[in-house]
């Protein structure tokens, strides 16, 4: 037996490097250019890392991107030459340069995440691993996601749309969905200023989460957002009111920067609170997590800082025993690059999906991929070198911001 273990021991390592392309000789290795293009106005950052062997990788950036193409580049600037497989270092490299330039959140942090990622990609293609390895390997095989099912998008505001939409979702697969509850424009709203909810607009909220309970039956997870458009008060009160339906989790019912705030509307229900779409890098957690804060959180992987710092994010929150469930906003190749962070972490909850996925052909046409997205109400993991989603340049060049360079 032990003759057996010693010479199996290693193996997977030399497996590795004999299929590692000759090209990609790691101390050949050299970045030349970083490249990039813009969708949805701007809210859509796709990054390409270039080197001198004719590899590349994907990244992508979101929400705090508008404007931020000489940002791009700048960084693009600070990391040529250098070799792309020092992920970590890069990532600290520009970080630390940019420290009095807004290195510690909002678009320099959306920017580098998305640079960061596309270098992970590259890494991963460079060794013919996917990332979910060189992030130390996996916990699980696919990752369970909840369908954001977009009812924020029609006019249609009745119970009974959300109802229909919950079971179009359980018919597609899923068995979780989310609905968003902060409305604008409900006509019982008395000022558009003030946070507090009417007992209009709690009537309304109720009565739309329960047609989806009733709708989807016990088994299937709910989750409600709140987008962060409502005061301590009335997050308390929501919070409460849905403790009947059994929620998965009531997201950002207040604003992001008081994690005091948040401590008090957890201690005042059971319906979990969940938050963190609007922090960034792991020092945006640290606090949250050291006051028990919130019961789940919630980074977005394309703007709190990449896949490393999502990975520390994860392991962050797991010292305190709470759920890792990211926001995701993205594309296809978003979805791919955050899926192999929560494979690698142990305390991975949930992932968010769109329903835009299978509703608009834009997110078909901008990237390249193999196999189904999504099956059953989960992504199953690539196992390609790096990510295992590209770029398709053509197809998003019709999608492309208006007036943005693209890719150049």
């Amino acid at each position: 037996m032990a003759a057996a273990s010693g010479a199996s021991y290693g193996q997977g390592l030399e497996q590795a490097l004999v299929r590692t392309p000759q090209r990609s000789a790691p101390s050949d290795l050299r970045i030349t250019d970083v490249k990039c293009g813009y969708i949805r106005n701007g809210h859509g950052l796709f990054v390409k890392v270039h080197t001198n062997q004719g590899i590349w990788g994907c990244g992508e950036g979101v929400d705090a991107t508008p404007g931020t193409y000489h940002l791009v580049k700048m960084m693009g600037e600070r990391i040529r030459g250098k070799s792309p497989l020092n992920v970590h270092r890069l990532f600290e490299d520009v970080r630390r340069s940019g420290f009095f330039e807004g290195a510690q959140s909002g678009m320099f942090i959306a920017v580098l995440t998305a640079v960061e990622t596309a270098l992970w990609d590259l890494a991963g293609k460079a060794l013919n691993l996917p990332v979910y390895q060189l992030l130390g390997g996996k916990f699980r095989d696919r990752v369970r996601v909840y369908c954001d099912t977009g009812t924020y998008r029609d006019d249609d505001k009745s119970p009974k749309h959300f109802a229909d939409s919950a079971r179009d979702a359980v018919k597609r697969g899923f068995n979780a969905v989310k609905y968003d509850i902060d409305e604008r424009n409900d006509p019982a709203k008395y000022d558009s200023y003030n946070w507090t909810a009417s007992p209009g607009e709690l009537e309304r909220m109720y009565n739309q989460i329960a047609a989806v309970r009733e709708a989807v039956g016990p088994k299937v997870d709910i989750c409600v957002d709140m987008h962060g458009r409502y005061d301590m008060t009335t997050g308390q009160r929501v919070a409460k009111m849905m403790e009947p339906l059994n929620l998965m989790f009531l997201e950002e019912p207040i604003p992001a920067e008081n994690v005091e705030a948040y401590k008090l509307i957890s201690e005042s229900t059971s319906t979990p609170i969940c938050a963190g779409e609007n922090h960034y890098l792991a020092h945006g957690f640290r606090r949250m997590l050291e006051i028990g804060a919130v019961d789940i959180i919630m980074p977005d992987l394309q703007k709190a800082g990449g896949l490393g710092e999502g990975q520390r994010i994860a392991n962050l929150a797991n010292l305190y025993y709470v759920p890792f469930a990211p926001h995701m906003v993205a594309s296809y190749l978003g979805a791919m690059a955050a899926s192999h962070v929560c494979a690698s972490v142990p305390n991975f909850m949930i992932l968010e999906w769109q329903i835009y996925f299978h509703t608009d052909p834009m997110f078909k046409e901008i990237v390249s991929f193999e196999g189904p997205m999504v099956k059953d109400g989960f992504i199953p993991l690539s196992e390609k070198p790096g990510i295992g989603v590209e770029i398709n340049e053509e197809g998003m060049r019709k999608y492309a911001t208006k007036d943005m360079p693209f890719f150049v």
